[in-house]
């Protein structure tokens, strides 16, 4: 039986789906995946309830579904509570198994609740898991990301840690490691900004996006970005 935490290597042939934020690290582990071998299906994405924007980034649903079409996946969503998230998060994955997907790829680096939460989602569905990224040095991740041709831009920071000047910047090396300097991870792996992929490798062309206003929720920064 092909479940339990695998390496990216051992996707080789598998059928599988990407558990998808819309931001860069999602975007690193589809596309490590992908070079390895593995049949990427379908993106997995949670949304608020309202079904209007993303719940991990609060990217608004068309971002995801343009990301989706240029990647030439579909999308399989739900619209959740946090209280009932990972209930539905477990339906999506029960249906995804009965119709042949056998593995989950994830963009976690080295939270290991979250590991621990997405091996337990992935067994509940009699599904293996993989984080390609799993252990990664951050700068090196960056460099990766950047060297492979993918753009990605700043869609949120906690205010606590970077100001709101940041919002809609390009994260290249050099922005990485100014954030290091200012004592923030380089891929942001505690929450300290997220962002928003605009291009790449895998994408049949660019997406274009329309920056809004900034707002500040819950000790968040956030600049509103609508398809353009």
């Amino acid at each position: 039986m092909f479940v339990g935490k695998v390496q990216v290597e051992g996707l080789r042939g598998k059928r599988c789906f990407c558990s998808w934020s819309g931001g860069k690290d999602s975007c690193l582990a589809l596309y490590r995946a992908i070079r390895a071998g593995a049949r990427v299906e379908c993106l997995v994405s949670m949304f608020a309830e309202d079904g209007e924007r993303s719940r991990s980034h609060g990217l608004r649903a068309g971002i995801i579904r343009s990301q989706a079409d240029n990647l030439g996946l579909r999308l399989a969503a739900a619209a959740t509570s946090w209280n009932d998230y990972e209930s539905n998060f477990i339906r999506i994955l029960r249906d995804l198994k009965d119709q042949g997907i056998e593995a989950g790829i994830f963009g976690d680096i080295d939270i290991q609740e979250h590991l621990e939460w997405e091996q337990k989602v992935c067994d509940a569905a009699d599904m293996a898991s993989a984080l390609p990224l799993w252990q990664g040095e951050r700068l090196s991740l960056v460099r990766e990301f950047v060297n492979s041709g993918f753009e990605t831009r700043v869609v949120a920071v906690r205010a606590d840690a970077l100001p709101p000047e940041f919002l809609g910047r390009v994260l290249d090396v050099e922005l990485a490691e100014e954030f290091v300097r200012r004592g923030v991870d380089a891929c942001g792996e505690n929450g300290e900004f997220h962002t928003v992929v605009t291009d790449g490798p895998c994408f049949r062309r660019p997406i274009r996006i329309e920056p809004r206003e900034r707002v500040q929720i819950g000790g968040v920064w956030l600049l509103d970005v609508a398809p353009a």
